[in-house]
Parts: C-alpha cells; sequence; structure tokens
C-alpha cells in the first residue's frame, strides 16, 4: 500500500514524516512551483511537541526556534491583564512551547524525506475514486493513479471539494496581517508571548529565532474585507503601545502578509471510500487559540497510526475520526469564542472584560491548557 498525500504543508509533511518511520511508502504532489522562505511564525505547542518528541524532532525545533516561557493577554499598552507560564508544562512534559519561523519548520520536515518523492507544481483539479484505486488529474495536464489519497491541503482543499462539496468556509469578518521583522526585544522579553486586546482589533508578538520577531495583527471589518485594501496598517493601531507600530514600520510592506480569518463548518465525516482528510483539510480553525498548526500535527501522527495498526483503510480511517473529531471540534468552537470576545467594541463591555480577565485565576487557564496539551493516544 502506498499513501498519496495532496499538499507539503505542516500537516502534509508531519503525515509522511510519521508514515515513513512507521514502514508505510508514501509520496507527495503540491501545488506550489517551489519552495521559498515565505510565510511567518508559528508556535508550537507542547500538544505538538510531544508529537515531535516521538518523531524524534524535538531536541532539533527547540534548538531552531525561541522556547517561551509565559502566555499574555494584555492591554492595547501591553499592561497584562492575564497570563500563563510554562514552567508547570515544561516540567510535566520535560517539553517548551517554541516559536519558530514556519520556513524553518518547513525546512527540517522536509529534511527528513529525502527518499519520498515529492512533486511540485501538482495543484488538484479532479479525483475520482473506482474499484482499483484513485485517479488525480493535475492543472498542468497529467494524471495519477493512487491506492489511498490523503488530503492534507489546507482550508481551500481541493480533496474535500472533490468528496465534500457542500462543506462551507465560515468568514469571521477579521482582517489578518502577519510580518516577521529583526528586533532585540532584551532578555526580560525574549520568552514572552503577547497579545495585546484593543476594542475591534489586536495584535500579536510572538519572538521567534535570532532576535527575529513574529508579528500579527487583526481588526474587524463591517460589510467586507476591501474596507482595507492597501491600506496603512500602522495609523490602524495608533492608539496601541509604541512597540506596536515600531515592529509595523520597520516590516517592509512587501513582506506583509494579509488574509481574511475563517474556519470551516465542523464536517461530519472526515473520510471517504480511499480518500481522507487531514489538518485545516478536515478542521480549519481560526487562528485565535494558535492551535491550527498544532492540531494538524496532532491530526498527522494519528492518522499515520491508525493507518500501521488498522487492518485496512475504512478501518483506519473511522478509527482516525474518532480518536480526534471531539478535539478538534471542540478547539474550532472555542477559537471562534475567543476571536468574538477578542474584538468587543463597546467601551463599557471592554472595561468590563477586561476586569474580568485580571480576576480570573491563572489556575483557570492552566486547566484549559491541560486539556489541549494532553494527548490520550
Amino acid at each position: 500500500m502506498k499513501v498519496t498525500i495532496i499538499g507539503a504543508g505542516i500537516g502534509g509533511l508531519t503525515l509522511a514524516i510519521a508514515l515513513q518511520q512507521k514502514g508505510i511508502e508514501v509520496e507527495i504532489f503540491e501545488a506550489t512551483p517551489e519552495f521559498k522562505k515565505v510565510g511567518a511564525g508559528i508556535a508550537l505547542a507542547i500538544n505538538a511537541m510531544q508529537v515531535y518528541q516521538r518523531l524524534g524532532l524535538a531536541q532539533k525545533l527547540e534548538a531552531s526556534g525561541n522556547c517561551l516561557d509565559t502566555m499574555a493577554i494584555t492591554d492595547a499598552a501591553l499592561n497584562i491583564l492575564a497570563e500563563n507560564g510554562m514552567a508547570y508544562f515544561k516540567s510535566h512534559y520535560s517539553l517548551n512551547n517554541v516559536a519558530i519561523h514556519r520556513a524553518t519548520l518547513h525546512r527540517i520536515l522536509l529534511a527528513q524525506l529525502p527518499k519520498v518523492p515529492l512533486h511540485l507544481n501538482k495543484k488538484l483539479k479532479t479525483l475520482k475514486e473506482h474499484k482499483e484505486g484513485v485517479d488525480l488529474e493535475f492543472w498542468d495536464g497529467t494524471t495519477h493513479r493512487a491506492d489511498l489519497v490523503i488530503g492534507a491541503d489546507g482550508i481551500h482543499s481541493g480533496v474535500r471539494q472533490a468528496i465534500f462539496p457542500k462543506i462551507q468556509e465560515r468568514m469571521a469578518k477579521q482582517v489578518c496581517w502577519r510580518g516577521v521583522v529583526s528586533h532585540d526585544l532584551g532578555d526580560e522579553k525574549r520568552n514572552l508571548m503577547r497579545e495585546a486586546w484593543g476594542g475591534d482589533r489586536r495584535f500579536g508578538i510572538v519572538p521567534i529565532e535570532d532576535k527575529q520577531i513574529y508579528w500579527f495583527a487583526c481588526i474587524s471589518y463591517q460589510n467586507n474585507a476591501d474596507e482595507f485594501t492597501n491600506t496603512d496598517i500602522a495609523p490602524l493601531f495608533s492608539k496601541f503601545a509604541p512597540l506596536v507600530q515600531e515592529l509595523i514600520k520597520k516590516t517592509p510592506k512587501d513582506k506583509i502578509i494579509t488574509a481574511e480569518l475563517s474556519d470551516l463548518e465542523i464536517l461530519k465525516t472526515w473520510h471517504k471510500g480511499r480518500v481522507c482528510l487531514v489538518g485545516d483539510a478536515a478542521h480549519a480553525t481560526t487562528p485565535n487559540m494558535g492551535q491550527g498548526a498544532n492540531q494538524a500535527i496532532e491530526s498527522a501522527w494519528v492518522l499515520a497510526d491508525c493507518l500501521t495498526s488498522q487492518k485496512d483503510y475504512t478501518n483506519a480511517f473511522d478509527a482516525y475520526q474518532k480518536i480526534r473529531q471531539n478535539k478538534a471540534s471542540q478547539i474550532i468552537k472555542t477559537s471562534w469564542q475567543i476571536g468574538k470576545l477578542a474584538h468587543v467594541k463597546n467601551p463599557l463591555l471592554v472595561t468590563f472584560r477586561n476586569a474580568a480577565m485580571r480576576m480570573t485565576p491563572e489556575s483557570v487557564g492552566r486547566k484549559q491548557l491541560e486539556k489541549i496539551f494532553e494527548l490520550d493516544y
């Protein structure tokens, strides 16, 4: 049996590594013509780091990124409203939360797959299943027959569209800008991840490797995202701390990534016949909990394990979904709610929200993180 993965993102490559280590033949088809050092940062939480520990990559990732000791929600002036220290989890799991440039993570994952066939510039056009397998047609005119197909091609998945064409994307009515810039925060703030909430907008500051800062800026729109087309970002955050302005202005405009935030309606099933979905193709979430890629990494491990332990692919796909669906769905729901809470605009509600967050014991946040970090497989 050979597994054909559509998509060479974080989830697809993690799945390929896990399958390779378990002795299953794998191949990858990727729509991108070439890999460039683009993208922003990513926070690998302890749940994902446990997967990478099982794959023998945790130490390499910790050495290549920046270990986060504290995660904090602040007001626009960067005064802390709520924070969670990572010392307890670091001690419990002997692992760190690691902030890393997405391109660095991608390079490390690719390096584990020197013998896996990787076909670039292969954007999926059609997918047809029959008794002998699955026939794939790509936009460059080429075709390929596969035994099993795994769609790891993101929220706009062509694989999902082929098997579940009625699934809809849900727009959060928020625009997000992302960038990476060189900036020295000093040792005191080097291991602190902050997200500043200010009315209908927020700003995240995540130190990654080599004194690089990954930042993100989100703002709500009224009717459509075109309201912020070609917008100068810095004035939108003029009421935030001076550091926010500095990070935005130091980032070349052509290096800033712009996207609308969205997720998927919760899928009742993640597979059909010889085709199965993983990561954002199955359970895309808004990024408000920083768990999108982390959940993809979890799903990649579980799917690989099920394909190894089950007698046939149908049982494997069923077992994979049974293990992963509840947690992934809960992340989607909670992340959506946090996104709405973070963008409360009414000043009185903002004051009430901030006061409530200041009074909430850190133990409440720790319990939430315990559920997210725990792997029950």
